[in-house]
């Protein structure tokens, strides 16, 4: 992967200096591990994009609890709003290149993780961890792989979100006399019942472009499946292939069912408009359902009804948020107790309900979660899983830009060869 390589190579000579403190030491291959307990006094920061919706009230509920049981320990929010992530990402890199980690961080399972991070040698192993705390049965071994490389284990999910959902508001569905489409022809036939009707069919808030890749995520998964769709992150399916290029086509076409307004909304208010009922579907990942419920209190299944995405039944668009240990913290063993928190069957269970995302753990207690989430628990044990692109499981970050570069182009001219064209570039540096 010449990408990855260099991505890699960058990140190593860029983010590991030599500097020294009291509680590091450096290995023989010149990198900065963590010695001892280091200064157990030493508050914990615990650094986010969680500052909106469900995710926020998630976030407190698990520090409150990591409170109770860990009193003497200083713990601190350093949540970094705006940007669904991107003004976080670029402080961390900056804390990190400047040899200031925080003592834990918030990172996407899969590619976000292991070709960043891991692969700049900036993460400490979690094996003897995960042995300690009992967890190597406790996650599916898809989710364990999804944090480990090269046979070591780096981080701890503490969730897992669903990115293949298609929401709609049940009135809106009930006065037209529509059913919640289950194909891309269905989703076509309500739109254009809809629309017919001066009801905008399709809420899109692309103000920050990732909203857009993650609608055109779901239209892959849904025209390729889950086998083919995972084949396009190692070559063995290109971004040419006629049934890419076919879901190209259908990207475009679902464009014609948004609202106007689209790129000066984020995702929050285009899920906004669904509840209102300006709008009557929005396809987003499920703590879209955290902050219909917790913002803007309405009611699973009474106020609005969910769905898998036009397509893709049995087959789970998996995003997991997790968090590990960097390399020269202050406290690294009250990181430890964190993870310890975070992994518990408590610690879940306190987080994923307010947040709308469903336990990483196979053994949590299902009766403190709704309907959506006991469906979504479900549906994860047999489902066929896919990882998601637009939140940086899929692919490294690099190529992960460039397709949002290009979705953004393609949803204003809508040019499906010059698409295609772009994106068969950019997957060229993939392999």
């Amino acid at each position: 992967m010449k990408k990855g390589f260099l991505v890699s190579l960058f990140l190593v000579f860029t983010l590991i200096v030599s500097a020294c403190s009291s509680n590091t030491s450096t290995n023989e291959g010149g990198e900065k591990t963590s010695e001892g307990g280091g200064d157990k006094t030493a508050a914990l920061d615990i650094f986010s994009w969680w500052t909106g919706a469900g995710e926020e009230d998630g976030l407190k509920a698990l520090i409150a609890l990591f409170e109770e049981k860990h009193p003497e320990i200083p713990i601190e929010n350093a949540a970094v709003a705006g940007g669904a992530g991107t003004n976080a990402k670029a402080v961390l890199a900056s804390r990190m290149q400047g040899d200031d980690p925080p003592a834990t961080f918030q990172v996407h399972g899969g590619a976000e993780l292991n070709e960043g991070w891991v692969a700049a040698g900036k993460m400490e192993t979690l094996n003897d961890f995960y042995e300690a705390e009992g967890l190597l049965d406790k996650f599916p071994q898809d989710l364990i792989d999804m944090v480990s490389k090269d046979g070591s284990i780096y981080s701890v999910p503490v969730n897992i979100h669903r990115g293949n959902v298609l929401w709609y508001n049940k009135k809106v569905f009930e006065e037209n006399g529509v059913e919640a489409p289950t194909t891309f022809d269905e989703f076509f036939e309500v739109a254009d019942v809809l629309k017919e009707k001066g009801i905008t069919p399709l809420a899109l808030g692309d103000k920050e472009p990732w909203t857009a890749s993650h609608l055109y995520e779901t239209v892959l998964l849904g025209v390729l499946g889950a086998e083919d769709y995972g084949k396009l992150w190692t070559g063995e399916v290109a971004f040419d292939d006629p049934k890419v290029v076919e879901a190209a086509e259908t990207f475009k076409k679902m464009l014609s069912y948004i609202n106007e307004d689209h790129s000066s909304r984020n995702w929050q208010d285009a899920t906004q408009l669904v509840a209102n009922g300006e709008a009557a579907m929005n396809i987003m990942g499920d703590w879209a359902k955290g902050y219909l419920v917790n913002d803007l209190k309405l009611k699973v299944n009474e106020d609005f009804g969910y769905i898998a995405t036009p397509g893709t039944d049995g087959q789970f668009m998996v995003i997991t948020d997790t968090f590990g240990l960097p390399k020269g913290v202050d406290n690294p063993e009250g990181v430890k107790q964190f993870l310890s928190v975070l992994a518990s069957v408590e610690g879940q269970d306190a987080f994923n309900p307010l947040k709308g995302s469903i336990p990483a753990r196979v053994d949590s207690d299902v009766s403190k979660y709704d309907q959506y989430g006991q469906d979504t628990i479900e549906d994860f044990k047999s489902a066929e899983l896919a990882a998601s692109l637009a939140h940086g499981s899929a692919a490294p970050e690099g190529f992960v830009t460039k397709v949002n570069q290009n979705i953004n182009i393609f949803v204003t001219q809508q040019d499906v060869d010059q698409f295609t064209e772009s994106l068969t570039s950019a997957a060229s540096e993939l392999n």
